[in-house]
This record gives C-alpha cells, structure tokens and sequence, in this order.
C-alpha cells in the first residue's frame, strides 16, 4: 500500500476543481444545449434509399430557415434531425422536400414536443435531485452519521457538476434521457460511497486507538479498492459497446452514463472519504440513533 489515498487530498480537490469551475463558468455565461424536450420542437428521424450528407441535409433546410437545426448522421442513410418548433404544414412540406430532393426516403420518427413540457421536466428534475439528495442524508445520518451524509451529498454534486460541465464545455445534446441518467448515477455513486463508509466504520472498531483516522482511510480504500473499479469496469464495457452500438438516440444517454460513472468512481475513491475526514476535523460528532447503532 504504498500509495496514500488521503494524505495528497487537496490534489484530488484540484483535479476535480479544473473540470468543475470551467464547467460552471460554461453553465453561466453558454448554459446547456437544451433538446427539444426542454425547448419545444420536431424530431424527425427519417432512413434513404442511397448515402447522404449532412450538407445535402442542410442545404434543404435551409429553404425552410431551419439550417441550424441539428443533423445526426447513423450510418450513411439513417438521419435524425432536430428543429424548432414549426408547424405541422412546414413540418410536411419539409419532409415531402428531403423525399423529393435526396432519393426517397422513409420516415422512422416524427415527432412534436411543445415548450411546456420542457419546463415541467426541468421542474420535475430538480425536485427529484434535491428530494433524493435529502433522503440519503437523511439515511446516511441515521446509517453512519451526520458528517458522512454530508460527505456523501459533496460526492453526489461533485458527480453531477462533473456530468453538466462536460456536456456544457463540449454542447453535447441533453435531453429528457440525461435527467435519468444523471439519478442513475447519483444512484451508483452513493451505493459506492456507502460500502466504502461501511468498511471505515467495521475497521475503527478493532483498529488501535492510536492510528490516525487518515490511515484508517487509508487502509479501508485499498481494501475496497479492487471492488470499486471492478464493478465500474463491468458497467462501463457493456455502457461503450451501448454507446458505439446502440443507435444514435441513445448516445447522449449512455455518454452521461459513462461520465457519471467514471466521475462516481473517482469520486467514491478519492473525494467522498476525503471530505468526510475534514468535517471530522471542524465539526463535532453528531451520535448515532440507538436503532442504527442496534
């Protein structure tokens, strides 16, 4: 073990810190690409008869005013396209127009999100994040304590921050699919955070009372070590094979699945256990109910 997971802690912050901040600065001033989900508009997916491009595509749009829209290419006959809002006269007429213009095609999807349903999905999602956050510091509280439930939340927001800021650096796509994948991550990283914190709380009970707590940190992450990246491992080759495989309306999803983990993963290792350290540190310790104890 001779690698030290808590003593270097404030590089572990640092590293997150440089994904994190730029991150925050993109949310600000650039926010997130926002899907039609959330903004209102049409989803067309349509299969050629022959090989096209995305500027063969563009170039019909734009008889429409519609050339920023957003063009997927699956394969070389497969696009899904992502408009505005336009009605549905314009909506037929540009489908009859790529028909026509590009070789025939097929119609796979089309369909119509209004703006409304773009706000109540963003409500729901944040009303599902802050409630989740409350019930696991809330059992964590009553699992373990009070400072490891908020070390948790920390690892959590860092998983999350770390998830938003790539898609906003990058303008990757985010729609109704990201806010499942964002809980289906929150969901993988504290049930990591809390194995590891199970461990720390068997290992004080037979440790010297000497040792340091780092130390004890220290001990519990390599003894978990082999568990928490070969659990990551499994889920994210099966997330890669998805995300080359899976067809171009699940890539955003499964994308935010593979950073969530990852970050889940780094965070479980090297953040959460860390940040509970230096609570124990500033903040007295909060007793356990008698039920948890039992």
């Amino acid at each position: 073990m001779f690698f030290h997971f808590v003593k270097p802690r404030k590089y572990w912050y640092l590293i997150s810190l440089l994904i994190i901040i730029p991150g925050i600065i993109s949310l600000l001033f650039r926010g997130l690409n926002l899907g039609i989900d959330f903004t209102g508009g049409s989803l067309i997916e349509v299969e050629f008869q022959r090989e096209v491009t995305v500027q063969e595509v563009r170039t019909v749009l734009a008889e429409y005013g519609l050339e920023r829209s957003v063009i997927q290419l699956s394969g070389d006959r497969q696009v899904l396209l992502r408009t505005p809002v336009i009605t549905q006269e314009q909506n037929s007429a540009l489908v009859k127009a790529l028909d026509e213009q590009l070789g025939g095609h097929t119609v796979l999807r089309n369909d119509a999100v209004g703006p409304v349903i773009g706000k109540e999905l963003t409500q729901r999602a944040i009303l599902a994040l802050v409630i989740a956050s409350v019930a696991m510091v809330v059992y964590i509280t009553w699992r373990f304590e009070f400072r490891q439930g908020i070390a948790a939340v920390v690892a959590l927001l860092h998983d999350a921050l770390v998830t938003l800021s790539l898609f906003s650096l990058f303008w990757l796509p985010v729609d109704s699919a990201f806010v499942a994948a964002i809980l289906t991550v929150l969901g993988y990283s504290i049930n990591a955070t809390i194995v590891i914190f199970d461990r720390i709380r068997e290992t004080r009970k037979t440790a010297k009372k000497t040792e340091p707590l780092e130390d004890i940190i220290h001990r519990c992450l390599w003894q978990t070590l082999a568990r928490s990246v070969n659990t990551a491992l499994t889920v994210l080759f099966m997330l890669v094979a998805l995300y080359f495989l899976g067809g171009t309306t699940l890539k955003a999803f499964v994308l935010a699945l593979i950073i969530g983990i990852t970050s889940g993963t780094y965070s479980s290792i090297f953040i959460s256990s860390q940040v509970w350290l230096d609570l124990s540190n500033k903040l007295p310790k909060t007793k356990r109910p008698a039920s948890a104890e039992a």
